[in-house]
C-alpha cells in the first residue's frame, strides 16, 4: 500500500556539518531579541500594564469609526478598537488612566454609559478593570510559570536520559523563548497572559519533539557503541526526520485556519503556536543536537573504546 512520505525513509544528511553555523545564527537572533526586550520593549496587554476592557456588541456591523469617534469625546485618551468573531464584536481597550482602582471603575462607568446611549441595543458581554497591583502579580506569576517549567523539564531530562541531554533541552528551550520574545517585539503584539499561555504550549511541543530525537540518540548509543558521536547524532537525526516533519505539519496545518479566520486574542494565539513550531522544529536539529554533541562528546562516551578508522557497527543481542 502506498503511503505519501515528505521525507524518504533513509536520508543521510549531514546535519552536523552545520553546527557551527546553526548555534552562531540562533546565537545572534537569540541576543538581538534580548536587545530588543529592552529597547524598544514588550508591548504589554491590559493584562501586565493594567487598564480597562469592554467586550461589546452591537445590533448590526459596528461602525468603528462612530465608536472611536463617541468613546475619544470622553476624553480618555485613545481607545483600541479590535473585531474579534462576527462583525458585531468589538474589543475596547484604554490604558490605565490616572488615579487609583476607583477611578478606573468611573472610567469604565463612563464607557459603558455612552456606549448604551450612542448605541441603542448595544450589549456589553464584559467590562474588566485591572489594576496595577494585579497587572504586577499577574506577570510575576507568569514569569514564575515559565521558570518552574524550564526547570521540571530540565529534572524530567535529566532523570529520563543524562544530565547532557537536560542541558541540551532546556538550553535550546531558552533560546526559543527569547526569539518568541524578538517577535512580541518586532510585531508589536500585545504580551498578555494569553502570550504566556501560547510560550508554553510551544514550550511543551518543542521539548517533546526533542525528547523524539534524544530518545533514538540513546538507543544508537548502546547499538553502535563505537560510531563516531557526530555520525551516530546525524544518523539520529535522519531516522526520526520524517516524523519530525510529519508530526510538525500536522500541527501547522490543524493551527493554520485559526490564525486566518479567527480574531482578537484567539488569532494572536494561533499565530504564535505556527512560529514556535518552526523555531522548536529546525532547533531541535541544528540547537539541540549540537549542544548535545559539544557536551556529550566525552561524556556520553565514556568508558567506551576510541574508534579506529572506519567504524564497525556493534549491535546488542
Amino acid at each position: 500500500m502506498y503511503r505519501l512520505r515528505l521525507v524518504p525513509d533513509k536520508t543521510k544528511i549531514k546535519f552536523m556539518n552545520g553546527r557551527i553555523a546553526g548555534l552562531v545564527v540562533s546565537a545572534i537572533l537569540s541576543i538581538a531579541s534580548a536587545t530588543l526586550f529592552f529597547y524598544p520593549g514588550l508591548n504589554y496587554g491590559i493584562d501586565f500594564k493594567g487598564g480597562i476592557l469592554i467586550e461589546a456588541r452591537t445590533p448590526g456591523p459596528a461602525d468603528f469609526g462612530a465608536l472611536r469617534s463617541a468613546i475619544g469625546s470622553l476624553g480618555f485618551g485613545d481607545a483600541q478598537l479590535q473585531q474579534f468573531g462576527s462583525p458585531q464584536d468589538v474589543l475596547i481597550r484604554l490604558e490605565r488612566q490616572p488615579g487609583g482602582d476607583e477611578a478606573q471603575q468611573r472610567v469604565a462607568s463612563a464607557i459603558r454609559a455612552k456606549l448604551t446611549q450612542g448605541f441603542p441595543g448595544t450589549e456589553l458581554r464584559r467590562v474588566e478593570v485591572v489594576g496595577a497591583t494585579v497587572s504586577e502579580e499577574l506577570f510575576t506569576n507568569g514569569m514564575i510559570a515559565m521558570g518552574l517549567a524550564l526547570v521540571a523539564m530540565l529534572i524530567y531530562i535529566a532523570f529520563r536520559f543524562q544530565w547532557p541531554f537536560g542541558v541540551g533541552a532546556v538550553s535550546t528551550l531558552v533560546l526559543d523563548v527569547t526569539k518568541l520574545i524578538g517577535v512580541f517585539v518586532v510585531t508589536q503584539m500585545q504580551f498578555n497572559l494569553t502570550s504566556i499561555a501560547a510560550i508554553l504550549t510551544i514550550m511543551g511541543y518543542s521539548i517533546n519533539d526533542k525528547v523524539v530525537v534524544y530518545d533514538r540518540v540513546r538507543e544508537n548509543l548502546r547499538k553502535y557503541k563505537s560510531m563516531p558521536l557526530r555520525e551516530l547524532i546525524d544518523q539520529s537525526i535522519n531516522e526520526t526526520l520524517n516524523r519530525t516533519i510529519n508530526t510538525s505539519l500536522t500541527v501547522f496545518l490543524a493551527t493554520l485556519p485559526l490564525s486566518i479566520f479567527a480574531r482578537g486574542t484567539l488569532q494572536e494565539f494561533a499565530i504564535l503556536v505556527l512560529i514556535g513550531i518552526v523555531i522548536g522544529t529546525s532547533s531541535s536539529i541544528f540547537i539541540a543536537a549540537p549542544i548535545l554533541l559539544f557536551l556529550g562528546e566525552k561524556r556520553l562516551r565514556r568508558g567506551a573504546p576510541e574508534p579506529r578508522g572506519k567504524f564497525a557497527e556493534e549491535r546488542m543481542p
